[in-house]
Formats: structure tokens, sequence, C-alpha cells
């Protein structure tokens, strides 16, 4: 496994109760607002923003180019944040990037153990597990339980090599393109690739399974 320190700085719960997290942050909102610190119109475009207009279709598109452009592939995973940056992809937490490409005998998982780094500018607001306490515990010490959990069970043969954002660097998963793809364009590319085969936890979809999965 790798994983890379010091820091500077699940599936989704089930049911109906709020994370406590996602109650102290709406409860700073509420404040902020209340106070006059935050305009609610401003914040509700900056989540907009960040879940659908940067969100993780964005990082579907590079990964697609990466399938379809063996020389911006190797750019990408030579200087991830030039070749992300040349997309237009830019922004917070996005300045230092590095791409992971899983293979047959290589599959990547990303982490953030001490807090919850995360790459923006290319796969938009984490998912609620990926801050999880859980989460953050068990993908290092014991990653193929946590695929287990998300529905991705490798072969033995394959390693899993697990790597810890930073507030120096943040990783972006390339995975591997599907079978029988090699005939699609960019933009059906991007539709097999989901916001948690960029994170490793799980796998691009199949043609017939996509549906606006990278959203």
């Amino acid at each position: 496994m790798s994983h890379d320190h010091p820091h500077h700085h699940e599936h989704e719960p089930h049911g109906s109760a709020l994370p406590e997290m996602d109650l102290r942050v709406r409860a700073l909102e509420s404040l902020l607002v209340e106070k006059g610190y935050v305009d609610p119109q401003a914040l509700d475009v900056f989540v907009e923003t960040y879940e659908h207009k940067v969100g993780p279709r964005n990082g579907a598109r590079v990964v697609a180019k990466a399938w379809r452009d063996p020389a911006f592939r190797t750019w990408l995973l030579d200087d991830a944040t030039a070749a992300i940056a040349s997309l237009g992809y830019t922004g917070r937490q996005g300045e230092h990037m590095v791409a992971l490409e899983n293979t047959e005998n290589v599959h990547n998982m990303v982490v953030c153990t001490l807090c919850s780094c995360y790459p923006w500018s290319v796969l938009g607001l984490p998912p609620v597990w990926y801050k999880s306490a859980p989460y953050r515990s068990r993908a290092v010490i014991d990653p193929r339980g946590v695929l287990k959990d998300f529905g991705v069970e490798l072969p033995e043969h394959v390693e899993l090599r697990v790597w810890d954002s930073t507030a120096e660097v943040r990783y972006l998963v390339v995975p591997m393109q599907p079978a029988g793809t090699d005939d699609l364009d960019e933009d059906a590319l991007a539709d097999l690739v989901t916001r948690d085969s960029m994170i490793g936890t799980g796998l691009a979809l199949a043609p017939s399974r996509a549906t606006g999965a990278s959203a």
C-alpha cells in the first residue's frame, strides 16, 4: 500500500437521520445567514456549481480523453495537474494532482485519513462516505473489505494500492476502460466513468449500464 504523510490541516448512511457533521454544517449555515455573513442564494449557486457543473463530469471527461488519446494519457500520468488544466479544469483543491492508472494487475483507491482532501475541480463535492471515519480508517486496514461493501470484488492476484490524499497532493484514479468500447467517442466514454471509479471504490460501467453515471 502507498500512504503519503503528513497532512497539514461507507456508503452513505442508511436511514433518514442526518450525520452529526451535516447537522453542524446546517446549523452554522443558518447562523451565518442570520447574521448576514452569507447570502443564501450565493451559497446555493456555489453548491449547484460544484455538484453539477464542476462536478464529476469534469473528471469523467479527463478519463475519457485519456482512454481515447494515448499522448494525453501519457501526459496525464506524467503531469496530471498540467494535463487536467489544459482541458480547463482548475480550481479548488485541484492545484497538485496525480493520476493513478488501474490495470489488470493493479487497482488504486484513494482516501484522506486525517481529514477530507478531495479534488473538487474534477470530482465536485466529496460524498458523505468519503469524509466518514469508518471509510477513512477501513480503507487503510481492510481495503478489500471496503471494496466488497461497494460491490467490487477483485481477483486475488490484483495488487491493491491505497493512496492517502494530503493538502499537497490529491489523486484521480483512471479506471480501466470497459471491454468493447474502443469505437465509442469521448462523450460516450465519459458516460461510463463514475465518481466512485475515479476514487477507486468503483469500476467504470459497461455501456449497457451507463445512464449519466458520472454525475
